[in-house]
């Protein structure tokens, strides 16, 4: 049924509560899973009032129920307990408010509990929130610590003292917050945004002490999860004991089986880390001096060496070696040159045997005319011809007043 109004003709506000009573009346009992945040039993009524918040979402709704139903559960209903509330959504139109009244309540049983958890393992791995691709290495020596845990509380002990006797210069950002109960998840998730966001933390620890799968609960929860994926500082989480295996520890950066394991994994040990620097110091030092011997060694080895002890054996050696070709080349040089003058004195000999003027020197002579011409025949001379006589030391000038054919002797 819908309400016709408008500016001229308004619902009265009785008009408008009834209809939504009557819409609210009209979906009928409902299955409703949530945690129990709040428990309000008030003396001389017969009903108890509870709230029951979202797992996820940070809503919640209040739920009313007869004394009669809540005293008979088997198992007594505590604050921070998972149920499932079967209950009709009813609207209280004098007040205007809306609860859930109670018809039948049950306690989320361990194994069903585990499944759940199981459950939303899966779907949170699916979406690649634990993959080992995300997960960042923790700084070798961080300036400040980020801690997450219950004021005064064992966890906070366990990680500051033994923080601090492994690296007494360690400082420390703590943010409070509830480890057990319905505000736990909310508190824990503002601590770490707000350390997420400190310019100084480099590295986010989660700590508190070991406890039921039911205690543990809010280190599951998916806001939690989601908040720790998208932080941008390293995560530890520090949850509980060895067995104990929250959500938390798979989304984090690095699990740590205790409070004191983190300690031991956030900073190094000062005595453990002077002790490695004194030994490497003395394996460089060994080092250096086992160079340095095998180097003066290999120096006396060479200084010990004929040609370094004395360099000028080498010289001298090399100076007599040196004298020994200069006279193998003097040698050599005398006899090419003695060769050559020898070939000189040949080669002279016959060029002068050769010559025109030795022959002239046994007593030859060359007739030239007057153009210069060699005579070879006396047909060539005419009576009265002027001649030149060429002889081994001068030139004779004549004239033919005769000349004379003689016939050669067959």
């Amino acid at each position: 049924m819908t309400l016709e109004t408008s500016l001229e003709k308004p619902a009265p506000v009785r008009a408008i509560a009834n209809a939504i009573s009557g819409w609210i009346d009209r979906l009928g009992a409902v299955w409703v899973e949530g945690q129990v945040t709040q428990i309000s039993r008030r003396p001389g009524l017969a009903t108890v009032f509870l709230t029951l918040r979202d797992s996820v979402a940070d809503i919640s709704v209040p739920v009313t129920c007869s004394r009669v139903l809540f005293d008979g559960l088997a198992t007594p209903v505590t604050e921070g307990a998972s149920v499932v509330i079967h209950a009709k959504p009813t609207y209280y139109a004098n007040r205007g408010s809306m609860s859930l009244q109670a018809r039948d309540i049950r306690m989320v049983g361990l194994g069903e509990l585990l499944a759940r958890l199981e459950q939303r393992r899966q779907l949170l791995a699916a979406e690649g929130l634990f993959s080992t691709e995300r997960k960042r290495r923790l700084p070798t020596l961080p300036g400040r610590v980020g801690l997450v845990t219950a004021a005064n509380s064992a966890a906070e002990r366990d990680v500051v003292e033994n923080a601090t006797r492994r690296w007494p210069a360690v400082s420390f950002e703590i943010a409070y917050a509830s480890m057990q109960g319905h505000k736990s998840a909310a508190e824990v998730i503002d601590a770490v945004r707000r350390l997420d966001a400190h310019p100084e933390v480099d590295v986010i620890v989660i700590a508190r002490g070991g406890g039921s799968v039911e205690d543990l609960l809010p280190f599951s929860d998916e806001g939690l999860i989601r908040v720790v994926a998208a932080a941008r500082t390293p995560v530890v989480s520090a949850i509980g004991h060895e067995p104990d295996s929250p959500l938390l520890d798979l989304v984090a950066d690095l699990r740590a089986s205790t409070p004191t394991d983190a300690a031991k994994l956030i900073v190094p040990d000062m005595l453990q880390e002077r002790s490695r620097v004194i030994e490497a110091r003395s394996r460089i030092r060994q080092a250096v001096t086992m160079r340095l011997d095998r180097e003066q060694g290999q120096l006396d080895a060479l200084r010990s060496r004929p040609v370094l002890a004395d360099p000028r054996t080498l010289l001298d050696a090399r100076a007599g070696e040196l004298d020994d070709w200069r006279v193998r080349i003097r040698r050599q040089l005398e006899t090419r040159l003695d060769r050559a003058a020898d070939d000189i004195d040949h080669r002279r000999a016959r060029v002068k045997s050769l010559s025109p003027l030795a022959t002239l020197q046994r007593g030859y002579a060359v007739l030239q005319d007057a153009n210069g011409h060699v005579v070879t025949s006396a047909a060539d001379i005419a009576t009265g011809a002027a001649l030149t006589v060429r002889v081994a030391d001068g030139r004779i000038n004549a004239t033919a007043t005769t000349t004379e054919l003689i016939e050669e002797n067959p």
